[in-house]
């Protein structure tokens, strides 16, 4: 029997299939560590939830356990279905009325009014999500090229310090009315582009989470090997070329990194000034259900803390993968 077939038939089948085993024990140890022990803590919270929301009790009842929590996330979604369906009849019966409208009198003015029924779970939770996107697509506009001339300008740097260490710890409730003033006086216009409560949010977070993607631009760009530069100045590289073929190729582990910060901090800084400001989104239902009290209120609550968390972790793995596409840094 040759060596590989020994070596196989140690492994075992559980060995071929986990990446990296060398034997079926070290497959099984493997598959624990990655899967049985994050199962396992799983099923003692919720057993310690399950046990906990049998003694609490609230101004709006019991806290709501698993299986409360995911009956009224199958009510969220069966109201967002019927919310749907309501909505294309309305627009059905329009085209209806404005066909037969144009075939009486080919010249008619017919007009297509908007479904204005009120927005469902999945459509806050897009809204969050497309505010989000918005404010951390302005904060990367605005901190990777700030940071890169922070990083290779000492007197850039020196300038910015002092800003950026008042500016970043400033909580959005601080910003918020400042954003909504500014905006409710320069966004005028008769037919806008983006609704001011979207603008609003949206700045808000900009203004929250550019700081991280800023302070790691600026000291990737500051920890770069002199020597590319000297490289760059032996070669008379325009400066376009030095920043896109040296610069940002050597600093991207660090900007990812803030990055992946930035979008943090700009996920929970939009349900807090959704919160506050009554703007569209997951804030906006939080809130609504907390002022609601009905006896469904605190368990969507929880629903929406579920997802809040789940969205933030699926955002964060967005940019890790983003991350290990684009740079060639040694995995964490």
């Amino acid at each position: 029997m040759s060596e590989t077939s020994v070596q196989t038939a140690d492994v075992g089948f559980l060995g071929r299939i986990v990446p990296g085993a060398t034997s079926s024990s070290d497959a099984m140890k493997k598959i624990w560590q990655n899967v049985g022990i994050p199962l396992l803590s799983i099923l003692i919270f919720l057993f310690a939830w399950q046990q906990a929301s049998t003694s609490i009790e609230t101004s709006l009842g019991n806290i709501p356990g698993p299986v409360q929590v995911a009956e009224e996330t199958v009510l969220l979604w069966q109201d967002h279905v019927e919310m749907r369906e309501k909505a294309d009849k309305f627009y059905e019966r329009q085209e209806k009325r404005n066909a037969a409208k144009l075939k009486k009198n080919p010249d008619a003015d017919v007009k297509i009014r908007q479904f204005t029924g009120k927005p469902t779970y999945i459509d806050q939770i897009l809204t969050s999500l497309k505010t989000v996107f918005m404010g951390f697509v302005l904060a990367t506009l605005v901190a990777v090229p700030l940071g890169i001339a922070c990083g290779l300008s000492k007197a850039m740097n020196a300038a910015f310090n002092p800003l950026i260490q008042i500016f970043k710890p400033v909580s959005p409730l601080a910003w918020l009315p400042i954003v909504t003033m500014v905006v409710s006086a320069l966004y005028v216009s008769d037919d806008p582009m983006f609704d001011k409560s979207f603008l609003t949010s949206a700045i808000t977070v900009t203004l929250c989470s550019l700081w991280p993607t800023l302070i790691n631009t600026t000291l990737g760009v500051a920890s770069i090997d002199k020597d590319l530069l000297n490289v760059s100045r032996v070669l008379r590289l325009d400066a376009r070329t030095t920043i896109f073929k040296m610069i940002l190729p050597s600093s991207l582990p660090l900007i990812f990194t803030g990055l992946r910060l930035s979008l943090g901090v700009g996920w929970m800084v939009l349900i807090a000034a959704e919160m506050l400001a009554q703007n569209p989104g997951l804030g906006k239902f939080v809130w609504d259900e907390f002022q609601n009290g009905s006896s469904h209120s605190l368990a969507r609550i929880m629903v929406a803390v579920f997802t809040i968390g789940i969205i933030g972790f699926a955002l964060d793995r967005v940019m890790y993968t983003l991350q290990d596409l684009f740079t060639f840094s040694d995995k964490r």
